[in-house]
């Protein structure tokens, strides 16, 4: 995946200047007059998986104050109306449409109780991505995918800034042996991206009217293995879960101007995948 050329300062990117995304395509900034609504969700079908905690074997004062031993990797989060939070919904192939208005929420990472917060993140192409620990210990976070910046984190409320030049995915972990720590990143090229909430809703606003394929991505939530690494502290081997691969599929949506477009996703273990791109 090609990076941008040069780097676009965010405050052109807001008034007119294109964006540069995978295959030399341009998102162009509109202003959107006329535009619709697209809202849905996604549901889990099926029988839940069987998902394995992992054990709470560092720093436990720090990383475990209830005492709980063991700690959820996030990976699949479904609520009592079958709803999957934490899927990111967004649409492939708009050219132009609203400026880019990306959450803040999803811009800052906290490391606090040795978690990643929040567990999804949505960082725009050529925007920073914020990073600090909450915690007295080291933590690093380390970037896999569309980035590989390796960030150490020594001293608790240190704000750190980052720049994420290419689009697609980027897997966070820490190698300071917190082996349960995980968070994914998405690098979006343009503002028509969503997060589902914890009952599994998405909306996604100021859509010019039209036909577009949207698309569902959510990360692997089986753990298929181990990956063998180096605790950066102790020197010691350490043994942290390997995940399988994400899933993505897509819709096809009619957006009508001032209206709005319902569109519901399905996922579950046999939820058949589609290519990626944008």
């Amino acid at each position: 995946m090609k990076s941008c050329a040069g780097n676009l300062a965010m405050a052109a990117v807001l008034l007119s200047s294109p964006i540069c995304i995978a295959q030399s395509i341009t998102y162009h900034v509109i202003a959107v007059q006329d535009g619709g609504t697209i809202k849905g969700s996604v549901k889990w079908q099926g029988p839940l998986p069987h998902l394995v905690p992992s054990q709470i074997n560092k720093d436990q004062k720090i990383c475990d104050p209830q005492g709980q031993k063991r700690r959820d990797l996030e990976r699949l989060i479904v609520g009592d109306n079958n709803g999957v939070a934490n899927t990111v919904v967004f649409l492939k192939d708009i050219t132009k449409g609203k400026p880019m208005e990306l959450p803040e929420a999803r811009r800052f990472l906290n490391q606090k109780s040795c978690r990643y917060e929040p567990h999804i993140l949505l960082v725009p192409l050529q925007g920073n991505l914020q990073v600090k620990s909450s915690d007295p210990t080291l933590h690093t976070v380390h970037m896999s995918g569309a980035s590989d910046y390796n960030l150490p984190f020594p001293f608790p409320d240190q704000v750190v800034h980052r720049t994420m030049n290419r689009e697609g995915l980027v897997d966070l972990r820490c190698n300071a042996g917190h082996v349960w720590m995980n968070a994914e990143m998405m690098v979006a090229p343009h503002p028509y991206y969503v997060v589902t909430d914890k009952e599994g809703n998405f909306e996604i606003t100021q859509v010019p009217p039209g036909e577009y394929e949207i698309a569902a991505w959510h990360e692997g939530w089986k753990v298929v293995g181990e990956n063998e690494l180096y605790d950066v502290i102790t020197q010691e081997r350490v043994k942290r879960p390997a995940f399988s691969a994400p899933v993505t599929w897509s819709k096809r949506v009619a957006v009508p101007a001032h209206g709005a477009a319902e569109v519901n996703f399905i996922l579950g273990e046999r939820t058949p995948q589609a290519p990626m791109g944008h």
